[in-house]
């Protein structure tokens, strides 16, 4: 992850340093503020390849610099918050972050979750989790997948709702490839934390939960369908 930006939003001077070392150790370039509007100024101005953002950090608080950021880039966003408490990470979520991580945390688990996140977003051109079957019946021309009003185009990662564009986050794109490679089938919470999120040894649902319901916010509220206890499907 040589030459990697970093933007890293923290307030508590001892983690900052320690952290921004840590980083700087991996090969990581960090940016490293104490507060939220010098952190919005400093994306600005060096447009960095990932942001890591303290909840709660004075001047503009770390779920509302996330939104700023969300209207201006689909650059990855994790959060960092003290507690795991369910306001803080659905909140955090729910403004566009991609993933999340509660504090006091190990440097190098941060490290393993930054390099989780690059990795997606540098593979959001890929299908999403690799292997997954070819919906063949459903392919149109040039790899565009077709759900009722809903297309999906795998190869020029383009969505579009009764032909009208619609913007998704590299998230929100692999998740939606996801369930498009198998329509109709349903994919249980772990599973996509696996797939979308590479999450091998499992993770907090609320992710997959958060980003499911901003994904039917955009493509609609009912072409993801909830199966109570196992997970959700793309109705076809």
């Amino acid at each position: 992850m040589a030459d990697t930006h970093v933007l890293f939003v923290e307030d508590d001077d001892v983690i900052r340093e320690a952290t921004q070392l840590a980083l700087e150790r991996d090969g990581f370039v960090v940016t490293a503020v104490p507060d939220g509007l010098s952190g919005l100024e400093s994306f600005r101005a060096r447009r960095p390849d990932i942001a890591l953002l303290d909840v709660m950090v004075p001047g503009l608080d770390g779920v509302s610099l996330c939104r700023r950021i969300r209207d201006e880039s689909t650059v990855p966003v994790i959060m960092l918050s003290a507690r795991a408490d369910s306001i803080d990470v659905v909140l955090g979520l729910e403004a566009g972050a991609d993933d999340y991580v509660t504090k006091p945390f190990d440097g190098a688990v941060l490290v393993a979750r930054i390099r989780a996140v690059l990795r997606r977003f540098g593979h959001a051109s890929g299908a999403a989790g690799g292997g997954a079957a070819d919906p063949a019946d459903e392919t149109l021309e040039g790899g565009v997948l077709r759900f009722g009003d809903l297309e999906v185009d795998t190869e020029g990662m383009e969505v579009r709702k009764a032909g009208t564009p619609v913007a998704l986050t590299p998230t929100e794109m692999r998740l939606l490839l996801e369930f498009s490679s198998a329509p109709g089938t349903v994919l249980s919470r772990d599973r996509l934390l696996e797939r979308v999120w590479d999450y091998g040894w499992g993770g907090d649902t609320r992710v997959v939960d958060v980003h499911v319901q901003r994904l039917r916010g955009k493509i609609g509220q009912d072409r993801i369908e909830t199966v109570r206890g196992f997970g959700y499907k793309l109705r076809g």
